[in-house]
């Protein structure tokens, strides 16, 4: 199973633009609450929403994360294999794919707030509207992912009336990243070259997704002192690549760690063990090459950015 961002292949593909209109939060303390989205909308909910219905797994789990168990999320089965962050309970129904979510099983849930990206296809967005208030998140962007991280937590936080449990978290994981670092100084590891991929197969095609400059586990691993040493072509949204094995052999230095994601098929040890290109990468040769845990999200929220920098630390300081 290869489980995507929604929008990443599609921009590998299109390379659509986004809109740089920031996600700006105002809060009445007293409801109703209005906040303004990735879309530069004002949406205004009759109270904090508790009833929430959310298409992505990112915002699902900063939305579960905040002590609020949505309503319906799309496809929670796989959101549970890919990201383990944030639990979602049993009481959460399935309102379809992130490709394609049922509009009438949200209708049916009679949400307070509808929770998506701001990649999906903006038709669904009115649609959607019919049956509850939209709010749209950024989602990504490979120019500051971390600072837009944080105004999509806080938008929720808000959405949500949890700005203040919003601020522990986010001051928790600026104290993971603040620690992970000294830990990597400590260690002798800063400028630790990294790559970061995961991949899925084709046929007998073996497809790997290098996570470039901007993609935001290269912010995370960067922020704590690694170097990212992919520097083939990324998209400018979610800094990711394409290539297959042969498209790595330009990585040489042997202190290069590899890390590389697989909740689902792991293409790097079926089928690329065997490959003699890929036993001749450095990081094979030196066996420096890492499996982040099962249920890691490489595009998920404050808690998975936790999980995310104790992994890197320690596989750069093994």
């Amino acid at each position: 199973m290869r489980a995507l961002p929604l929008i990443a292949a599609a921009i590998l593909l299109s390379a659509c633009g986004t809109t740089e209109t920031p996600a700006t939060v105002t809060v009445n303390a007293d409801a109703p609450v209005t906040v303004t989205d990735a879309r530069g909308k004002q949406v205004t909910l009759k109270s904090a929403a508790k009833k929430v219905v959310v298409l992505e797994w990112g915002e699902a789990e900063m939305v579960a994360s905040l002590g609020v168990m949505p309503a319906g999320v799309a496809d929670p089965d796989g959101y549970r294999t890919w990201d383990t962050a944030a639990t979602l309970d049993s009481t959460v129904k399935d309102v379809g794919k992130r490709q394609e979510p049922s509009e009438d099983a949200i209708a049916g849930l009679a949400p307070d707030v509808i929770i998506m990206a701001e990649e999906r296809d903006s038709t669904l967005v009115p649609r959607l509207e019919k049956y509850a208030p939209v709010v749209v998140t950024k989602s990504t962007d490979a120019t500051r992912n971390v600072d837009r991280l944080r105004e999509d937590f806080k938008l929720i936080a808000a959405t949500l009336g949890k700005t203040t449990e919003a601020d522990k978290i986010l001051a928790d994981m600026d104290a993971k990243l603040a620690e992970s670092r000294k830990a990597v100084e400590t260690k002798g590891a800063t400028g630790t070259p990294f790559l970061m991929a995961d991949g899925w197969k084709e046929g007998s095609t073996i497809n790997l997704r290098p996570f470039g400059k901007g993609s935001l586990v290269s912010d995370i691993a960067e922020s704590v002192g690694l170097k990212n040493a992919y520097t083939g072509k990324v998209d400018p949204q979610w800094g990711l690549g394409q290539t297959d094995v042969e498209g790595l052999s330009s990585i040489t230095d042997p202190k290069t760690i590899l890390l590389y994601s697989a909740s689902g098929e792991d293409v790097f040890t079926d089928g690329l063990a065997a490959n003699p290109v890929w036993q001749r990468l450095p990081f094979v040769v030196s066996k420096k090459v890492t499996k982040l845990a099962a249920g890691t999200w490489t595009f998920g929220g404050p808690k998975s950015v936790v999980a995310i920098a104790e992994q890197v630390v320690k596989a750069a300081t093994a």
